[in-house]
Formats: structure tokens, C-alpha cells, sequence
């Protein structure tokens, strides 16, 4: 067993936290107190490959394996939280499915549009009575002619006011249960779909969140995603490798929290010393480090099975799974560490606190992550 990183991938981290040191981490509180992601950062991500970390270069992408890319998106989150949402989205949500089930001629459309650093894709799956029941899917779409009409709306939607592209989920066949989902390309600029002003939330704020609304919504038939009726397949299928890039961007915040604690536990006199010297703060970062290290390791191992063509489905939740709760605590301890300023917004802990918190949310709730990977240790113990 080699748990250790190659060099091409060592390098590669190398590069994109220098580049997050320099374009974005002097601008995440900015970012998160305007709600707006610094563009003249995203715009130089296509040089490091961030912007389509797996897409192939054909494509303007990097071509990068999943453990580079969980390193990416683990770097991004160190810093900045908002843009990390943002590009593990556009990333594992929408050039994903693009890249699997595309056809060469959507691939030619969309992927190097969305490489290119001047949009950011998305993808359409809650709504606002289905979120982890996916069952409860009511946007449907009914072939008239040559076209796909849809309607309905979808809620809590990372990306649409900066996509060209937005791939939904909706009923194709209304009676075949799960058999009844496919996945159509939606252009943002189609007639009849409105995409309602961003949410407001108490984290992740640059990461703009919004409601879309379908009203009688004409796409071309060569939209469909991949095969008619596949769609609930495609959608647990991108959700499994958009775990493990949640994952690693969890373990970014964490961190960063972790990080910002320990500056913080060393400059701070207390006692007529720095309080790093007092086992109470020590235990608060040994816990953090262990937590973070175990749920790092876990991220990228089931990077690896993907990469390996194995199954990774219980591996990317508990991934998942362990670095929300690793960053719910390690974002709260640093808070306790700095006291009175971890309550202030002067001090990035305050923030990362707020932005961690939905990773336990989306992407699959925790409880969600559990039942996920009960049902598949029971099969396990079955078999």
C-alpha cells in the first residue's frame, strides 16, 4: 500500500495553492460579504486546469485523474468556500455528465464553452418538494415534435446565473418510476425559463443559489442527455463522484480552520503565555488534526477507486460523511480558540463556520450519507 502522493500530483498541489494564495484568499471575505465570486481569478483557472480538472484536452480541459482533482478542489476550499462550491459544481455536476453521456456533438458545444473561464455550468435536480427523494420529481418534459417542452421548477441550484448551460433532471414518462427520469441540456437563454435572484444564505455566499422556473421551455430533441429513461441512473451516478469533490472541498475549510487556529493559538498571550503552550487548546488541534488527516485519506481513497474503475459509491459518502462532521467541529473549536474575535467577521474562522455548514446538506444530506452506506454494507454482509 503507497498512501503517498506522486510527484505530478505533489507539483500540481504546489501550484494551485500558490495560485490560491495569491487570487483568492485576500479576497474570500470580500466574496463572501458581496456575493459576487472574483471573476479576474476564475479567468486565469483555465491555466492550471481548474475550470475542467477531468475534462480531456481535446476539450480545453486538464485530463486530470480524481485524486488531482479532490487536491484542487481541497485547495480551493482552504481559501475561499464560495468559489470552491462553485467549481466542484460546474466541475462534477455539469461537465461530468457532459463527458460521460454526451454526444460528440454536445461535447463539442458545451465543454470547451465551459473550460474557457467565462462561465460556470450547473445542474437541476431539487425542487421545491423533492430534495432527497428524488422521487418526488415533478418537471416534466413531453416531446412535441422535434423538441422537448418542459415545465416546473427547480430550487437551491448552484451556478445559473453564470451558466450558458444547465443540465436538468426531469419526467420524460410520467409511469415508469425510475425508469421515467432523463437528463436534458438546458440553455439559460431559452424562452421561458426564468432564473429567480440568488438565495439568501448564511454561508456560501459568493456561490449564488437560485430557483428556476420552466414554463413551457422548448429545447431541441438532440438535447437528451445520454439515453431516454437513464435519467435517475446518471443522476446517482454524478452524485457518487460529486461526493468525493464536496468531500475534498470540506476538508479544505477544515483546514483552513484548522490553520487559522493555530496562527491564532500561537500569537495570542494569555496567562503570561501564548495559549498554544495550554493543553485545552493543544487537544482542540490535536482532534482537528487527527479528524482532518483520517477524513483527507478517506476523500481520496475513494478517489483512487475511482480512478481504479471500482466501485466507490460507500467510499465517496463516507468520505463525504466524515469530513462535514470533521469540518462542523474543527470550524467550531477554532472559534473557541479565538474567543470573542472567533465571533467576529474580522477573522476567517467566523466565516468558514458559516460555509462549512451546508456540507452536511448538500450533495446528499448526513443522513442521507448513512443510509447510503448501510444499504451497502448490508448487501456486503449478504453476499
Amino acid at each position: 500500500m503507497d498512501f503517498s502522493l506522486d510527484d505530478e500530483q505533489l507539483m500540481y498541489r504546489r501550484a494551485v495553492r500558490d495560485f490560491c494564495e495569491k487570487e483568492l484568499k485576500p479576497y474570500a471575505a470580500e466574496v463572501d460579504r458581496s456575493g459576487e465570486l472574483r471573476w479576474a481569478a476564475i479567468r486565469k483557472m483555465p491555466g492550471l486546469g481548474l475550470t475542467g480538472l477531468q475534462v480531456p484536452e481535446a476539450y480545453g480541459g486538464a485530463g486530470l485523474d480524481s485524486v488531482s482533482a479532490a487536491i484542487a478542489l481541497e485547495e480551493i476550499g482552504r481559501v475561499c468556500g464560495s468559489t470552491g462550491l462553485s467549481i466542484a459544481a460546474h466541475n462534477g455536476l455539469c461537465c461530468f455528465p457532459i463527458m460521460q453521456w454526451g454526444t460528440e456533438a454536445q461535447k463539442q458545444r458545451y465543454l470547451p464553452l465551459l473550460t474557457g473561464g467565462e462561465v460556470l455550468g450547473g445542474l437541476a435536480l431539487t425542487e421545491p418538494g423533492a430534495g432527497s427523494d428524488l422521487g418526488g420529481i415533478r418537471t416534466t418534459a413531453r416531446r412535441d415534435g422535434d423538441s422537448w417542452v418542459i415545465n416546473g421548477h427547480k430550487a437551491w441550484i448552484t451556478n445559473p446565473r453564470y451558466a450558458p448551460v444547465i443540465v436538468t433532471l426531469v419526467r420524460t414518462d410520467p409511469g415508469a418510476g425510475k425508469h421515467g427520469y432523463s437528463m436534458i441540456l438546458v440553455d439559460t437563454d431559452a424562452e421561458g425559463l426564468t432564473i429567480h435572484p440568488p438565495e439568501k444564505k448564511m454561508g456560501v455566499r459568493g456561490s449564488p443559489t437560485q430557483m428556476l422556473t420552466f414554463s413551457n421551455v422548448r429545447v431541441p430533441g438532440e438535447n437528451l442527455l445520454g439515453e431516454e429513461g437513464r435519467g435517475f441512473h446518471q443522476t446517482m451516478q454524478t452524485l457518487d463522484g460529486g461526493r468525493i469533490g464536496i468531500g475534498a472541498l470540506t476538508v479544505g475549510l477544515a483546514q483552513g480552520a484548522l490553520e487559522a487556529a493555530i496562527r491564532y493559538a500561537k500569537e495570542r498571550q494569555a496567562f503570561g503565555q501564548s495559549i498554544s503552550q495550554f493543553q485545552a487548546i493543544q487537544w482542540m488541534i490535536a482532534d482537528g488534526a487527527m479528524m482532518i488527516e483520517a477524513a483527507r485519506l478517506m476523500v481520496y481513497r475513494a478517489a483512487w477507486r475511482k480512478d481504479q474503475g471500482l466501485s466507490f459509491t460507500k467510499e465517496a459518502a463516507m468520505g463525504k460523511l466524515l469530513a462535514s462532521e470533521t469540518a462542523e467541529k474543527v470550524a467550531f473549536n477554532a472559534i473557541q480558540i479565538h474567543g470573542s474575535y472567533g465571533y467576529s467577521q474580522e477573522f476567517p474562522v467566523e466565516r468558514i463556520y458559516r460555509d462549512q455548514r451546508l456540507m452536511s446538506i448538500g450533495e446528499g444530506t448526513s443522513e442521507i450519507q448513512r443510509l447510503v452506506i448501510a444499504r451497502r454494507v448490508l448487501r456486503e454482509y449478504d453476499s
